[in-house]
C-alpha cells in the first residue's frame, strides 16, 4: 500500500530537515506532502530547495492554521493510507509502520497513536490535565473510550482522509477530525506511541485558548451534521420496521438471483432472506467495508463495487440475474435513462426491475438537495421512461403517505437539511400503520414503487441470402 505522509509546517527551521530525513528512512512506499503554512523564519527557503521528485511541497501565502494546512495536504494525497506527521521532533517516524498496521491488515479505518499508553518524556502537568479533560469530554459526547484525542499521529484509510473537509482552520482540527470519525461509525484502533513533548521555550505553540476552541468544536460537531447522506442512512438504520415494510411490499417480485444497487449500510439487504445469489453493491468505500463485515461468512452473498453510471457490466451480466433492486438510487443519477438501459442489459430476458424513487416534484426541498437528488418523479413520467428503455411496467404504487407529509413539513416549511432523529424514531413506532396502504392504495406518498419486466427484444431482421 502507498502511504501518504502529510506534514503541516509553520516556522520549524530547526527541526524540518531532521524530521524529513527520518520520514524518508521509512521502508515504505511513500508520498511525502509538505504544506508550509506561511513560515517566516527561513523554513520556506529550505523547503523550496527540496527535490520535487521526492517531496510534494505546497506553500500557503498566509498562515491559515493547522486545519487549513491539513485540508490542503489531504486534498493532494493519492495514497491508500494517510497519516499526519508534525514537523517538530515530538513524534518519532520510525513508529509509523506500527501505527498503520491495523489499516494495512484490514482491521481498522482509523488509528490513533496514544501518548498516554506508551513511553514518553515527562511533560507539563497543565498540558496533561487539558488533554485528559478534552479526551474525557470526547468520550462522553461520542460514547467512546479514547485515551488521547489530541494526538498528532492519526492514520486514516485514504478515502476517509480525503473526505474529512475540515472547517476548523486552527488546532480545532484535532477535535473536529475525531468528531467526524466517530459520527461516521468508522472502525478506530488506538496504539501506544512514544512522545518527546516540547516546552514553550523549545517551540511549543498550543495554548489554553486552543483548549477552549477544542471544546467548541467537540460540541459543535456533536450537534450538527457533516455528512448528510451517511447521517440519513444511519438514522434510517434505526427505523428497521420501515425497511421490513418495504421488503414485505416487494417480496413477491423478487427472484432468486438478485442484484441490489446502492445497498448503503445493508438496511434492506439484511431482510432479503435466503436467496440463491444476492449481490450487494455500492460506490462508497466505507459502505462496502460495512457490507463486507455484515455479510461475512455468507457464501450466498457477494459484495461488489458498482456505479449505476457505468451502465451494463459484463461480469454482472454473466450472473444470470432475474431481479435487480434499485431503491432510492435512480434520483442520484443525472442520466437516469442511460442507467435504466444498463440495468435492462444486465437482466436475463423476462427479469424484473424493482424500483423505488422519490415521488412528486412538488415535494422537492433542501432535504433532497442535501441528499444529492436530481429530481423527484411523477408516475406517468417514470412509466414512459421505463418503456423507452426496454421495460414493461407490471405494477406501480405510492408508498408512505405519512412520510410525504413529514417530508413536506420538514423540507418545504422548516427548510431542514436532514430529517430529525427523534421524528424518525417516532415514525418507526407507527410505521406498522403503513401496512394498510396495501389495501386502500393511497393517491400520494413519499415514494413511488414500480415493478417492471425486461421485455423480450426481437431479433433484428435478416436479409435473405442472395443467390449467385
Amino acid at each position: 500500500m502507498k502511504l501518504s505522509v502529510v506534514i503541516p509546517v509553520y516556522n520549524e527551521i530547526h527541526t524540518i530537515e531532521e524530521i524529513l530525513r527520518q520520514v524518508c528512512a521509512l521502508p515504505l512506499d511513500l508520498e511525502i506532502i509538505i504544506v508550509d503554512d506561511g513560515s517566516t523564519d527561513g523554513t520556506r527557503e529550505v523547503l523550496g530547495a527540496l527535490d520535487p521528485t521526492v517531496f510534494k511541497v505546497i506553500f500557503h501565502e498566509h498562515n491559515l492554521g493547522k486545519g487549513g494546512a491539513l485540508n490542503t495536504g489531504f486534498a493532494h494525497t493519492t495514497g491508500d493510507i494517510v497519516i499526519i506527521q508534525d514537523a517538530d521532533l515530538e513524534y518519532h517516524p520510525d513508529e509509523i509502520p506500527k501505527v498503520i498496521a491495523p489499516i494495512v491488515n484490514g482491521k481498522a479505518d482509523v488509528v490513533y497513536g496514544s501518548r498516554f499508553l506508551g513511553a514518553r518524556r515527562v511533560f507539563m502537568f497543565t498540558h496533561m490535565l487539558g488533554n485528559k479533560f478534552l479526551t474525557l469530554l470526547t468520550n462522553i459526547l461520542y460514547n467512546t473510550t479514547l485515551t488521547d484525542m489530541e494526538t498528532c499521529y492519526k492514520a486514516f484509510r485514504g478515502d476517509v482522509a480525503r473526505s474529512l473537509n475540515l472547517k476548523a482552520r486552527d488546532f480545532g482540527c484535532e477535535p473536529e477530525i475525531t468528531a467526524k470519525v466517530f459520527r461516521r461509525d468508522l472502525r478506530v484502533y488506538e496504539l501506544p506511541i512514544s512522545y518527546d513533548g516540547r516546552t514553550y521555550a523549545e517551540g511549543k505553540k498550543i495554548t489554553w485558548r486552543d483548549g477552549l476552541k477544542a471544546v467548541y468544536w467537540l460540541v459543535r460537531c456533536r450537534f450538527t451534521v457533516d455528512d448528510v447522506g451517511h447521517e440519513t442512512l444511519r438514522r434510517m438504520a434505526a427505523t428497521d420496521g420501515y425497511s421490513q415494510l418495504i421488503i414485505q411490499r416487494i417480496q413477491s417480485d423478487v427472484g432468486q438471483r438478485v442484484l441490489e444497487v446502492g445497498s448503503g449500510l445493508g438496511n434492506v439487504s439484511a431482510h432479503l432472506g435466503r436467496r440463491e445469489l444476492l449481490v450487494v453493491s455500492d460506490i462508497t468505500d466505507s459502505y462496502l467495508e460495512k457490507l463486507q463485515r455484515r455479510f461475512s461468512g455468507n457464501s450466498r452473498v457477494s459484495v461488489v463495487r458498482y456505479d449505476l453510471n457505468e451502465g451494463a457490466r459484463e461480469d454482472l451480466k454473466e450472473l444470470g440475474l432475474d431481479t435487480i433492486i434499485c431503491l432510492n438510487v435512480l434520483e442520484h443519477i443525472q442520466d437516469d435513462a442511460g442507467a435504466l438501459q444498463g440495468l435492462a442489459d444486465m437482466l436475463c430476458p423476462g427479469g424484473r426491475l424493482v424500483l423505488l424513487v422519490p415521488a412528486h416534484p412538488a415535494l422537492y426541498s433542501p432535504l433532497d438537495r442535501n441528499l444529492d437528488h436530481f429530481r423527484r418523479y411523477r408516475r406517468p413520467q417514470l412509466i414512459r421512461l421505463l418503456a423507452r428503455n426496454g421495460f414493461k411496467v407490471e405494477r406501480s404504487f405510492h408508498f408512505n403517505m405519512l412520510g410525504a407529509l413529514g417530508w413536506w413539513f420538514n423540507g418545504r416549511v422548516l427548510r431542514r437539511k436532514v430529517l430529525p432523529g427523534g421524528q424518525l424514531r417516532l415514525f418507526n413506532m407507527v410505521a406498522r400503520l403503513l401496512r394498510f396502504e396495501a389495501y386502500f392504495h393511497p393517491p400520494f406518498g413519499l415514494s413511488l414503487v414500480v415493478t417492471a419486466r425486461r421485455e423480450e427484444r426481437p431479433e433484428p431482421a435478416r436479409l435473405p441470402a442472395s443467390s449467385s
